[in-house]
């Protein structure tokens, strides 16, 4: 063996220390960026019963109307009451229309809630479009507070055309309210309140 083919490189282990941690870091930005992420593919594609949000009013209304029912759920820990004040309308296909939902603050606290929500079947997500809803934001009720919250949608008139939801005649639109972290300018009011009422 000639002493140049008998001579290894020496590794560098500082290189491959380095490279994996980096991947070790991106694994983990990866983890916690995946949650947001999907909730945006979903909003914006309709994916997995996600109904899109719109800035503007349908300009096409066929004759031809679809019924859609609401499901309202709080999630394990928050104590709240949250119902629809309608269970359902049937508007027609293109019609923009305002419907109402309906939460109460049980507690003796305030509670800040946020609001997920899915439509089914899933393959109508992508034609179901809000204008407005209470869900694009948080929700604070004070104590013993009941508030009525808007939703304005309407069904996109292509939901006729596609071959798995052409023959669709009902939709429910689902919403789960969670509780969520009071903001700290919401915090600092609900202490003013408790600070007020003690010296009351």
């Amino acid at each position: 063996m000639t002493e140049e083919t008998g001579q290894r490189k020496p590794r560098n282990n500082g290189a491959i220390v380095a490279m994996c941690l980096v991947f070790v870091i991106g694994m983990t930005g990866m983890s916690f960026a995946a949650v947001p992420l999907y909730r945006i593919f979903c909003q914006v594609t309709g994916y997995n019963g996600t109904a899109q949000r719109v800035e503007q009013y349908s300009n096409t209304i066929l004759d031809k109307t679809i019924k859609v029912t609401f499901d309202a759920n709080v999630a394990p820990g928050l104590d709240w009451e949250f119902k629809p004040v309608q269970k359902s309308v049937s508007p027609k296909i293109g019609e923009t229309v305002q419907v109402m939902f309906e939460a109460r603050n049980k507690s003796s606290e305030p509670i800040n809630g946020q609001a997920i929500f899915n439509v089914t079947p899933l393959q109508a997500g992508a034609y179901f479009n809000k204008v407005e809803c209470f869900c694009f934001t948080d929700t604070t009720l004070p104590p013993g507070e009941t508030l009525e919250m808007p939703v304005v949608f309407f069904v996109d008139p292509a939901i006729t055309e596609a071959e798995e939801t052409k023959d669709i005649k009902v939709l429910t639109l689902s919403y789960t309210f969670f509780e969520h972290d009071l903001p700290a300018a919401s915090e600092a009011a609900a202490l003013e309140v408790k600070a007020a009422d003690r010296k009351g």
